[in-house]
């Protein structure tokens, strides 16, 4: 999975108007939030802590590099937490039909679909992320 990380927001941090479904079918697909592995992992413990079930299918990429959660169609749109990336699919190729295999080439399933929700709420993502890298600055202050 190639990602790119971007650091200058790209849409206003308002989701005025942004109201992905929480299912990803055909049409048109889920949109992939990608973020550094560590951070990944963290929020995932985050949200697989929280309440009820928070977390839906996680990717990984085939180096152990990034994860990609897989958010409702549309997210993309309203996506500009800095550190991480959010595709927009439309559909191409980011279905989940509960496929054992995952869509990206040299890619595998963290938490495959059937495991977990169909996809994760950008909102409680977002709010994962953000815990999650406080708690790694604060792991790296400690050494």
């Amino acid at each position: 999975m190639e990602t790119s990380q971007s650091i200058v927001p790209r849409t206003p941090s308002t989701t005025v108007g942004h109201v992905p479904t929480a299912q990803c079918s055909e049409p048109p697909g889920c949109d992939v939030v990608t973020v550094p592995a560590r951070q990944g992992l963290e929020a995932v413990d985050i949200l697989r802590r929280g309440p009820g079930d928070g977390v839906g299918p996680v990717l990984h990429d085939g180096g152990g590099d990034t994860l990609g959660f897989v958010v409702p169609p549309g997210t993309a749109a309203a996506w500009d937490l800095p550190g991480s990336t959010c595709t927009e699919t439309d559909g191409r190729g980011l279905s989940l039909n509960l496929d054992p295999e995952p869509p990206v080439e040299g890619s595998d399933w963290l938490l495959p679909p059937g495991d977990a929700d169909l996809a994760t709420d950008p909102t409680v993502l977002r709010a994962a992320l953000g815990e999650a890298a406080r708690l790694i600055e604060a792991a790296d202050n400690c050494r």
